[in-house]
């Protein structure tokens, strides 16, 4: 082989080389793609729901604006939960709202803070 046809190959892998190691890898999040809320139903479903659960669907469906859904989970939070949170109440006076439902004398509202 002579020097020039050598220096080419030489030249060659080297680009051939370092282009491979610069490419971008691109990062795969498998989460990315899971919804929660279906996954938090399916606790649910299989009897493991808890209050924090029961607290991440409805606030989901709240922020989904699906607020049949959201009013269905707060009232099971509320349901299990002895005394709830002000934002958590907030959230579902504002559910309660959005559906045209009366709220002033809803038993998971009353102003003393028991059900």
């Amino acid at each position: 082989m002579k020097l020039p046809q050598l220096l080419f190959l030489l030249f060659s892998f080297i680009s051939i080389t370092t282009l491979a190691q610069t490419k971008k890898t691109s990062n795969i999040d498998v989460n990315k793609d899971v919804d929660l809320v279906k996954v938090y139903e399916q606790v649910v479903l299989e009897g493991y729901g808890t209050t924090s659960v029961y607290k991440e669907l409805a606030n989901a469906y709240y922020f989904r604006n699906e607020y049949l859904k959201a009013k269905k989970w707060f009232e099971k939070l509320f349901d299990s939960e002895k005394f709830s949170d002000e934002m958590s109440k907030h959230r579902y006076k504002q559910t309660l709202k959005a559906l045209n439902l009366e709220f002033k004398n809803n038993q998971y509202l009353v102003i003393n803070g028991s059900h």
